[in-house]
């Protein structure tokens, strides 16, 4: 404290004030030269005697004069103390007056006081006395706690119990110690569950406090009489607002009668004085909240004045007119709208629980739609499903446009929080609706939705359906739901491996997403780009594009969208080889869900955190780590898992001695409808076949390796030839061609080198078989390795072509087309065109073209009329 000035330490009763202005004065004792005193106006009913008070405890005679102000000022003149002034608030205004009179007489004097407001003297600096930090909280509680009743303090969940006590009660010093008075009667965790109703059991405090610090209650009404008319109205009825309110909303309040905006205004800084409002000003808009307790005691007035309904239905109003008004900062800026709806999150949701209550529960149902979008991008799924359902259960019995704006808003936050089918079944329920009613802007939210869910059947299905909802909402001036089909097109283009499709949508569609501040598909569309990237070979920028994903998603805060665009991170480090970045990339979400009770949904987290274990030659975790990305479903099998993940599934099967069931998922891989329409996927199969007969049928292996890289070489699937490449180098040296075997072996390497992925032993899949082992040693192995070094990726892929030797398949008639083929002679004899065939097939024209050449030349026919004649007797015969 300085000579010569004033602090006021201000905060709710029982906020600590008295306490803290103890410790300061008898800090003060010793570096003052007259030391400290302490002046308490507790019992002070007459405000003209606080100077005889001071004058009392300074040991200043004063004479019997009407106004003994002068003559205190007088004595204390060449005087130098400090002098603390206790509970100032209900003589404000004389205590004010001889304090300013001191100070201004006495320059070497200093004051501290402590009231519930600010004096409002000429240079009084106010610090207002802030909550306990929760270690001295729960030092106070369990002091006090073990003073009265020491075996409540010592059990196991003592801390937590006191913990839950401490943050219901604020950390208010005095409720903290009433409420420790209930140790000897209540555990501590039922004292916390009592805590909803703080005024009812916190009374009976020590008979020596002052009266109206023995109940919690007595606190608050000392405040509450301080209260002008005014400022009583404003205090109960900004009891209906949750911490966070603006003074916008309170001046909304005059809606009720009585006082009008300017006066709730002057009402607002009234109860801010007098700390029973706490502000923020840092923001660009400034923020109140009311503590707890203080809330708590507003409420129980607002009821007594039988306006709770009233102003509950206004606050309703209030925050559904905010929705209303932000919902065009949707389709403009998402980021602006997450960050004015996060704000006034709490009292949203309190106005969506009491609309949902309403016998007419329509305001409460399109202020729950309006939030989706909310709970969708930012981990607030749980609680989102849950009030939309509520939502859609008080409009069941109708259907209308409001029921399908529910509906719509239903299937899009499903599709974060439970991955499943129901998400897609609700969303088609939405849009059908909307079509029924006449309202199709009502479905078009879950229009995208839909479309996903037609993967299901097929590419070409779920294809279609997409472009026809980016046609609807670009007609309809939707640009972001337009962006969000753009992007799932791009998606559908990566599934069928048309990089250069799927790299033109993803683009155009991310611009449009980020543009709008739509972080979260902006940052699926960015993740779907990079494996795109990574795919046809850029391994360099398909890993900046996934880094940048990271950076997009990590403002949301959200499990989901930062661990999903981490996972495609993971998935490219993986790809390249560099398996401790891959690592870290998932560290931070392998430690949230460490610590989470419920395993979150994040898409294709176990399916990488499988591929991490088969890169450690760890497969059976990489198969546990499969089965569980089915853990949605009750009684998950195969078909439940993602086609990709299946794959890796089959891949740990084989490398864990498991072969039957290997061979199991790769038959219904195979036959799934949907693997005829991802080559990848294709070619993969056709590799891990090829594998699990290596040592017992090295011929149809070789079949099987030459298929799967004749898909790779039609689809540009460049990792896929330096795979095929790896698996064909094997298989030679199985079968004692040690020269075809170094040179495809050599040319991996150098594939492996130019693409920028890290190296990997010659032929490690011969390091666990003793044969093969033995022939890694032949001379010639090791010149024809150099020889494949020479060679660049497509000399190499040319080369294995070449050294493919016999072939058991004839060179002409039916027997001789292969798979990719027979589909097209199948759709060609359907009466497609080329580049329908290309589109079914997702291939390009050029290999349509290709394809029927070689079906020409082996059928022996000259056209398309020709074939299709061959085609329906070939048909005819085998019927």
């Amino acid at each position: 404290m300085t000579a010569g000035r004033v602090l006021t330490l201000t905060g709710p009763g029982g906020c600590g004030k008295t306490r803290l202005a103890i410790r300061v004065c008898r800090l003060a004792a010793e570096a003052w030269p007259e030391g400290a005193f302490w002046v308490d106006l507790e019992e002070e009913t007459d405000g003209s005697h606080v100077a005889r008070r001071m004058a009392a405890a300074l040991d200043v005679l004063l004479p019997a004069e009407p106004d003994p102000v002068p003559a205190l000022v007088s004595a204390l003149r060449d005087r130098e103390f400090l002098v603390v002034v206790d509970n100032c608030e209900h003589v404000l205004d004389d205590a004010a007056r001889v304090i300013a009179a001191v100070l201004s007489k006495c320059p070497r004097v200093a004051v501290l006081a402590t009231s519930r407001s600010r004096l409002g003297i000429a240079g009084e600096r106010v610090w207002p006395v802030p909550p306990m930090d929760l270690a001295d909280a729960l030092e106070l509680f369990l002091e006090r706690v073990r003073a009265g009743a020491p075996d409540a303090a010592s059990g196991a969940e003592a801390r937590p119990g006191a913990r839950r006590i401490c943050d219901r009660l604020d950390r208010l010093p005095l409720a903290l110690e009433l409420a420790a008075g209930w140790a000897g009667v209540l555990s501590l965790a039922q004292i916390a569950d009592s805590l909803s109703a703080p005024f009812a059991l916190l009374d009976g405090g020590a008979r020596t406090a002052p009266f109206r610090q023995r109940t919690l209650q007595g606190s608050m009404s000392w405040s509450h009489d301080l209260l002008d008319d005014d400022e009583r109205v404003l205090f109960r009825r900004i009891g209906v607002f949750e911490p966070g309110f603006t003074a916008d909303a309170v001046t909304r309040l005059a809606a009720l009668g009585g006082p009008g905006p300017e006066r709730l205004l002057k009402g607002l800084r009234g109860l801010i004085d007098k700390s029973l409002v706490v502000a923020d000003t840092t923001g660009a808009v400034a923020g109140y909240r009311m503590l707890g307790v203080v809330r708590a005691y507003a409420l129980a007035r607002l009821e007594e004045a039988q306006e709770d309904a009233a102003a509950r239905d206004l606050h309703l109003d209030i925050h559904l007119s905010l929705l209303e008004r932000l919902a065009p900062l949707l389709g403009t800026d998402k980021d602006a709208w997450r960050t004015r709806l996060g704000a006034a999150y709490p009292n949203v949701h309190a106005a969506i629980e009491w609309g949902l209550s309403r016998a007419d529960p329509a305001r409460g149902r399109r202020l729950a739609t309006a939030c989706a979008w909310l709970w969708h991008l930012e981990g607030r799924g749980v609680e989102g499903v849950r009030l939309l359902r509520r939502a859609a259960a008080r409009g069941a019995d109708e259907r209308s446009p409001l029921q399908a704006e529910v509906l719509a808003a239903l299937a899009l936050v499903l599709n974060t929080a439970e991955p499943g089918v129901e998400a897609f079944e609700v969303a088609r329920a939405a849009q059908d609706m909307a079509a029924e009613t006449g309202a199709p802007a009502a479905g078009r939210p879950a229009r995208p939705l839909v479309a996903i869910g037609r993967l299901t059947v097929g590419l070409t299905e779920a294809l279609e359906e997409a472009r026809t909802v980016r046609e609807e909402a670009v007609q309809a001036g939707d640009g972001s739901i337009a962006d969000c089909a753009e992007a799932f097109i791009g998606l559908i283009h990566v599934l069928a491996d048309d990089y250069r499709q799927a790299i033109e949508c993803l683009e155009h569609a991310v611009e449009g997403l980020l543009g709008r501040g739509d972080r979260g598909v902006g940052s699926f569309a960015l993740g779907w780009l990079a494996l795109a990237a990574a795919r046809s070979g850029a391994l360099q920028r398909a890993g900046e594009l996934a880094q940048r994903a990271v950076a997009t998603a990590e403002p949301l805060r959200d499990l989901h969208w930062t661990g999903s665009a981490r996972v495609v991170l993971a998935e490219i480090r993986i790809l390249q080889g560099r398996l401790d970045e891959a690592a870290a990339a998932l560290a931070p979400i392998d430690r949230l869900v460490d610590g989470s009770g419920r395993l979150p949904f994040i898409t294709g987290w176990e399916r990488c955190k499988a591929m991490l274990a088969l890169e450690h030659d760890r497969p059976r975790e990489a198969v546990e780590w499969c089965w569980r990305e089915g853990r949605w479903q009750e009684e998950p099998t195969e078909g439940w898992l993602a086609p990709e993940t299946q794959l890796v599934l089959a891949v740990a099967l084989r490398r864990s001695g498991d072969h039957s069931a290997a061979a199991r998922v790769l038959n219904a891989l195979s036959d799934a409808p949907v693997t005829t329409q991802m080559p990848r996927i294709r070619a993969g199969v056709l590799d891990e076949l090829a594998l699990l007969i290596h040592a017992t049928d090295t011929e149809r292996a070789l079949n099987l390796h030459h298929e799967a890289l004749r898909i790779r070489i039609d689809h540009d699937l460049v990792l896929g030839r330096v795979a095929s490449l790896e698996s064909l180098a094997l298989l030679n040296l199985r079968r004692g061609v040690a020269k075809t075997a170094g040179v495809l072996a050599g040319a991996a390497e150098r594939a492996r080198s130019d693409l920028g992925i890290a190296p990997r032993p010659l032929l490690r899949a011969a390091v666990a078989d003793e044969e093969l082992r033995a022939r890694l040693q032949e001379p010639a192995l090791h010149g024809a390795v150099e020889h494949g070094r020479a060679m660049d990726l497509p000399a190499a892929v040319g080369y294995a072509t070449r050294a493919r030797g016999p072939r058991r398949r004839p060179e002409s008639g039916w027997e001789s087309l292969t798979p990719a083929e027979r589909s097209v002679v199948e759709l060609a004899a359907e009466g497609l065109s080329n580049p329908e065939i290309a589109t079914r097939l997702f291939v390009s024209r050029g290999t349509v073209k290709t394809h029927l050449a070689h079906i020409y030349a082996k059928l022996q026919v000259a056209n398309r009329t020709e074939l299709a004649r061959a085609a329906a007797v070939h048909l005819n015969r085998h019927n």
